[in-house]
C-alpha cells in the first residue's frame, strides 16, 4: 500500500477543477477503524498550533486522494490518535 508520502513526499498540494487551491504540509498518516487519515497543517495553521484531518481514500483512478473528515467525532478520535502518537498516550506536555 503506497502512502501519502511515498506518493508526494511532505507537501501536498491541493487542487480543484486543475487549480492550486491549498498547500499543506504532512505531518502523519494513521490507520484508525480500518480507514485511513492524514494529518496536515497549512502555514498558517502552524502559526496557531492548529492541524486538520483528511481521510485518505483510492480515487477511480487509483490515485490518493484526500477527503474532508465532515463528522465530528470521526476527526476528534483520529485526532486523538495523532495525538497519542505524538505524546504517548495521556503524558502531555
Amino acid at each position: 500500500m503506497t502512502t501519502l508520502r511515498e506518493r508526494f513526499g511532505d507537501e501536498l498540494v491541493l487542487t480543484e477543477n486543475g487549480k492550486e487551491t491549498e498547500t499543506y504540509r504532512l505531518l502523519a498518516e494513521l490507520t484508525l477503524n480500518g480507514r485511513r487519515y492524514a494529518i496536515v497543517q497549512t502555514e498558517a495553521m502552524r502559526k496557531e498550533d492548529d492541524i486538520d484531518v483528511m481521510r485518505i481514500v483510492d480515487g477511480p483512478d487509483g490515485e490518493l486522494q484526500l477527503e474532508t473528515v465532515e463528522d465530528d467525532g470521526e476527526w476528534e478520535a483520529v485526532a486523538e490518535a495523532y495525538d497519542d502518537m505524538q505524546f504517548g498516550g495521556d503524558e502531555r506536555p
